[in-house]
């Protein structure tokens, strides 16, 4: 099951108590006060996991709690810390508040780490306060409470390509003939109910990530069909595929299609409907109308977008495609002017210190 929301709870260690003792040995008369520090509580961390790609099981786990501090002994003996609770999480998981929808921590890579709640101090014990007006305390501190918190958790999916279109376009067809991945494909519309990620492989050790959501219609930004709940795991990507189909079975006229999807983005996210776009016409193999293919080119070029006509089914234009998409894609994956420039600057910083002789 595909899980990309959900809402947990967190709760740092309590602090264990500082503890009032006396020393009492044979031969150590008025041995002073020798009570121990309380333990730190446990602090609760979230940890990014390249190998999770679903926060299902944080569905039926929704609370966290790091391990609380031990109490402090006699013998000016101090109690264990508690242990640290680690909350694994996929890459491209990001935590809000859910009370302000604050973005409190972005999960970009593998491997990265956040301190989410702190656990609490321990107390200090009796020995902790003696001093040379008060050479036996009788009174020790408890425990801090460790930090609690609510988070709403959502995940969007990290890939380079993001295919669009309307439910049925060829879309769960093409990304299970240019990957390893194997999306469920059905004649009815919506067959897709959950977001794919495939991997291509372009040769010389060189690849990039399609991600395959559920098809949009009109209307999704305010909820219709399955509405634009799953748009989010295409924000991060570099590119789009628009796949428009082209058989005349559907009852719909390409161009429109073409048009709604795109003032769906635009309602969606102004800047998702700017980012660069291929145009693909699919179903080609099953077109009695040839016009409807040019008349989808030309409208694809009044935007300055490229346009491709493939297959899935008989293989048709999909090489020229993906070799396409690989140039675009290692195009957008490389640093622009201004981020060169500031890592010259960089460089220049570094190696311009003072040797220090």
């Amino acid at each position: 099951m595909f899980i990309d929301r959900v809402k947990i709870r967190i709760q740092g260690g309590h602090g264990g108590n500082g503890v009032t003792a006396f020393r009492r040995e044979k031969f150590v008369p008025r041995g002073g006060p020798s009570g121990g520090d309380g333990g730190r509580g446990g602090d609760v961390r979230f940890v990014a996991d390249a190998s999770l790609n679903t926060l299902l099981h944080l569905r039926y786990n929704p609370l966290h709690i790091a391990g609380r501090g031990m109490h402090g002994e006699g013998s000016n003996r101090s109690g264990k810390e508690g242990a640290d609770a680690i909350v694994r999480v996929p890459v491209g998981t990001q935590a809000f508040d859910p009370r302000t929808n604050e973005l409190l921590f972005d999960f970009e890579a593998d491997g990265q780490s956040w301190l989410a709640a702190r656990g609490g101090r321990g107390g200090f014990g009796n020995a902790h306060f003696t001093s040379s007006t008060n050479r036996a305390p009788r009174y020790h501190q408890e425990g801090s409470e460790g930090d609690e918190f609510e988070l709403q958790l959502e995940l969007k999916l990290l890939a380079d390509v993001g295919l669009v279109g309307y439910p049925n376009a060829g879309k769960s067809t093409f990304i299970s003939t240019v990957s390893a991945a194997r999306p469920k494909i059905a004649d009815y519309p919506f067959t897709t109910l959950e977001p794919h990620l495939g991997v291509v492989d372009l040769g010389d050790f060189r690849t990039f990530v399609v991600a395959d959501i559920p098809g949009l219609i009109e209307g999704a930004h305010e909820g219709h069909g399955l509405g634009d709940r799953f748009l989010r795991h295409i924000e991060r990507t570099k590119l789009l595929l628009h796949l428009v189909d082209m058989s005349s079975v559907s009852g719909r006229d390409p161009v429109t299609d073409y048009e709604v999807i795109n003032r769906e983005l635009e309602a969606y996210d102004s800047r998702l409907a700017s980012r660069p776009q291929i145009v693909v016409a699919t179903k080609i193999d099953a077109v009695d109308e040839p016009d409807r293919i040019e008349r989808l080119r030309f409208r694809a070029g009044q935007d300055g977008r490229e346009f491709f006509a493939i297959s899935s089914v008989t293989g048709a234009g999909i090489r020229e495609l993906v070799a396409a998409v690989g140039r675009e894609v290692e195009q957008l994956r490389r640093p622009s002017a201004e981020e060169q420039a500031g890592q010259s600057n960089e460089l220049l910083l570094v190696g311009s210190g003072s040797s220090g002789f």
